[in-house]
């Protein structure tokens, strides 16, 4: 966690923080337990993991009733996110959903570590040079996808960062394979956690993967390097 990110859980009085489900634990409440005081009012907020356009919906607008709720009891509150608070975060849908609910609500968004940059720190792999361009994204659902992307970031010198590999991972390393790229391409799981890997493509097998599960592709190198 930031310093900033610590002060704000430090000062507030209701600490609030993500769950999958009701009574299950929440990973980002575990990263910042060390900060999270027995007088803290605690409030988990149920985020299923579904596709459903409008069960999303609804946990976001029932989130930021929660939060609205606690901010006119007169509590500062503060609502935990794993990773960046602006990248691909559920935290981002409650924003909106405050502001539509309640436009005057104050609200500081503190930016947090990204996995992609956590990720390319612990494997010393830099993820932007002069002028490589760098694309966030979740893995393409088809390998004739991810073979147009790998086409495209060719031409542009561009780096990819594909997020949510999961299952999709059975079928990716085949593809990197394909091209000559596994050496090249960094493997995140997990990262920031005890149980991280962060290691080169070729050293994990091709299975399915944890959802939290990352990979980082350059194909091309600046021709001014030390």
């Amino acid at each position: 966690m930031t310093l900033a990110a610590v002060d704000a859980v430090r000062a507030a009085q209701t600490v609030a923080y993500p769950v999958a489900r009701p009574g299950a634990s929440s990973m980002a409440a575990t990263i910042a337990a060390a900060w999270i005081r027995d007088d803290h009012c605690r409030l988990p907020l149920v985020f299923p993991m579904v596709a459903d356009p409008q069960e999303r919906r609804t946990a976001w607008r029932d989130a930021a009733e929660a939060l609205l709720a606690e901010v006119r009891r007169g509590h500062s509150v503060v609502l935990l996110c794993e990773g960046d608070s602006s990248l691909f975060a559920t935290t981002s849908y409650v924003l909106l959903a405050i502001q539509a609910l309640d436009p005057g609500c104050a609200v500081a968004v503190i930016p947090g570590v990204s996995s992609v940059s956590a990720a390319a720190a612990a494997g010393g792999w830099p993820l932007a040079l002069q002028q490589d361009q760098l694309l966030l994204r979740p893995c393409p659902e088809q390998p004739d996808l991810l073979e147009a992307e790998l086409r495209a970031a060719v031409q542009a010198s561009r780096v990819l960062a594909l997020f949510k590999l999961g299952h999709r991972w059975s079928w990716v390393r085949g593809c990197l394979e394909r091209h000559g790229l596994l050496h090249q391409a960094l493997f995140a799981e997990r990262v920031g956690w005890p149980d991280q890997l962060v290691c080169s493509a070729d050293q994990v097998a091709a299975s399915e993967r944890p959802y939290f599960s990352m990979l980082l592709i350059r194909q091309h190198w600046p021709d001014t390097l030390p």
